[in-house]
């Protein structure tokens, strides 16, 4: 056995969790100090983050929009009518078909151009800016550098868990 106090016996310890990693080196009684410090705090602090951090299931949301959204080659389409949903919900649920397209390996992208959602609206260029800079002011779509649009992700959560119950729960849309 060894003295512990002894200060030519030093202990390395490397540690790594969740992509962070940190050396400790120095006497037992230092490094065992400083491993626990570096326990308690972080531990807590990467479950912290974890639970304050959006992120949507994929999973979850594919089985979710399939009676809603479908994702052809060609782009995405649009299961439900219309007529049921403000030009808002349309444009979003485009977008959230560009998400799930991009994310599927299916589409090219996860953005849309203006000129791709005025066709899909079926509106004039005006409504859909107007509507476009409504849902960028209420944090739903945010515009890239590229001058294309995206869904936020905080808008994706919300149209899963608020707005498609809501449209495939409408009686007239049961065949």
């Amino acid at each position: 056995m060894f003295d512990l106090d002894d200060p030519e016996h030093t202990v390395t310890v490397h540690v790594k969790y969740d992509g962070v990693e940190q050396t400790f080196t120095g006497d037992v009684n230092a490094v065992w100090v400083n491993v626990n410090r570096f326990f308690s705090e972080m531990i807590p602090a990467f479950d912290l983050a974890r639970k304050a951090t959006l992120t949507i299931d994929l999973a979850k949301l594919v089985e979710d929009i399939k009676n809603a959204i479908a994702i052809a080659p060609e782009g995405p389409a649009l299961l439900i009518p219309k007529e049921k949903l403000t030009d808002s919900e349309i444009l979003q649920f485009y977008l959230l078909a560009a998400y799930v397209g991009f994310r599927l390996g299916k589409l090219s992208s996860d953005t849309m151009t203006k000129e791709e959602l005025q066709a899909k609206l079926g509106k004039s260029m005006k409504i859909t800016a107007t509507r476009l800079g409504e849902l960028i002011k209420q944090g739903n779509v945010v515009k890239t550098e590229e001058g294309n649009y995206k869904l936020a992700t905080l808008a994706i959560a919300r149209l899963q868990k608020e707005t498609l119950p809501k449209a495939l729960s409408n009686p007239s849309l049961q065949h």
